[in-house]
């Protein structure tokens, strides 16, 4: 074999193994697109003290008016809190709150409403926004057709309106964090702002409450500037930690932020 033919032959082999990279990264690329179309909300922490990877990117998010975080070196916090029903937590959180001062959105059900009105009214009058997770908390990603997806959230505006005389801010979550493209873009079509987490641990079964060693294992090594933290109101080890644990934030550095700071970036 000549020079020439080894050198034809280095080149073939040249472009194959590009090729091959290239069609790897495209494919990789497409990968993350089907990812971040549907699914169920879900985050990698790669690095203490940085924002998780998700399964959707902010940029992605941003073309339907939704967030997971915000893109900041500033140590801010969002508190939020998904309300599906009251077992006797939401007033320690409300109390602790007020005592730091700190803003936070509760994200409610039909349920929350009808059994908590008082509750409700407190979270409206210490200044927290109450927001939309949906009358009857379904998979939401399912729905398809806009009057059944809008029905869901208007029901729930209008409880809240006779109860607190006050229109519902359109902010939604969806529940479970079962989102598809399709009702992301049926929300910001309604005029709604949709709102995923970058930080939450497992704190819903009742039956299996993390100790309070745990929870501060996850959300003090997983924080990071400009989260979006998602905690349940059902929680007993929120309810006994929440004081204690806004402390330990805040000698962290943190500061308190309102969901209205964010959408006004």
């Amino acid at each position: 074999m000549n020079l020439k033919q080894i050198l034809g032959m280095g080149a073939l082999f040249v472009c194959a193994f590009f090729a091959g990279q290239y069609t790897a990264v495209l494919s990789h690329s497409l990968e993350v697109y089907e990812a971040s179309a549907e699914g169920s909300w879900g985050l990698s922490f790669q690095e203490e003290g940085k924002t998780p990877v998700a399964n959707a990117s902010a940029d992605y998010l941003k073309n339907f008016n939704a967030y997971y975080a915000e893109n900041t070196e500033e140590k801010k916090l969002y508190l939020t809190f998904d309300a599906g029903y009251e077992n006797g937590n939401t007033a320690a959180i409300l109390d602790a709150l007020k005592k730091h001062n700190a803003p936070a959105a509760f994200f409610v059900v039909g349920n929350y409403i009808e059994t908590a009105p008082e509750l409700v009214k407190r979270m409206t009058e210490e200044g927290h926004i109450v927001a939309n997770h949906t009358f009857h908390h379904p998979d939401m990603s399912k729905i398809s057709d806009m009057t059944s997806f809008q029905k869901e959230l208007t029901q729930l505006e209008e409880m809240y309106q006779e109860v607190t005389g006050q229109p519902m801010k359109k902010y939604y979550r969806p529940p479970q964090g079962k989102y598809s493209q399709t009702n992301l873009q049926m929300a910001k079509d309604l005029g709604y702002q949709t709102f995923f987490w970058s930080l939450a641990y497992v704190d819903w079964y009742q039956d299996k409450q993390p100790t309070k060693e745990e929870a501060f294992d996850k959300l003090l090594g997983r924080i990071h500037p400009g989260a979006i933290v998602l905690l349940h109101s059902t929680s007993s080890t929120n309810a006994r930690i929440l004081d204690e644990l806004l402390t330990k934030w805040e000698e962290m550095g943190y500061t308190f932020h309102s969901l209205d700071e964010l959408t006004a970036l």
